[in-house]
């Protein structure tokens, strides 16, 4: 059995091998590592939060931003309380152009948890909301 085999049928060495691709910057090849796990939820097992979140990662940093918004929407329905996943999702959201709807997961992500990087992201949402209303007519 090559290695290769045995990450797609091991979930934990899957998600390991899929952060480690992603942590090196190759977001199409740590979805192909999580293909198994992500396939094993659609199928009656439900991948967790984890799994959904670095797949949501995945899917952002490959400008796959509609696969990375229901990723994240999924991390959020599964643990509310998970202020990353509607940072993630505020940015997916921006990137798609819905800034509204991105200006609200950014307040609910700053107000649970201040990072720097989280004001920072409200604050580009607000300014570029401000610029779309002044060229409203």
């Amino acid at each position: 059995m090559s290695s290769r085999h045995a990450h797609s049928t091991d979930p934990i060495a899957a998600f390991r091998r899929a952060e480690e691709l992603l942590s090196r910057r190759r977001p199409l090849e740590a979805l192909d590592a999580l293909r198994a796990v992500l396939d094993a939820g659609s199928t009656g097992g439900s991948p967790d939060a984890s799994v959904h979140l670095l797949a949501g990662r995945a899917y952002l940093d490959s400008a796959q931003l509609r696969k990375a918004e229901s990723a994240f929407g999924r991390v959020i329905e599964i643990d509310p309380a998970d202020h990353y996943a509607r940072f993630a999702l505020g940015k997916a959201l921006q990137r798609l152009g819905l800034l509204a709807e991105a200006e609200t997961q950014l307040k609910i992500a700053s107000a649970m948890d201040p990072r720097p990087e989280y004001q920072e992201a409200l604050g580009e949402v607000r300014a570029r909301i401000a610029l779309a209303d002044d060229d409203t007519p």
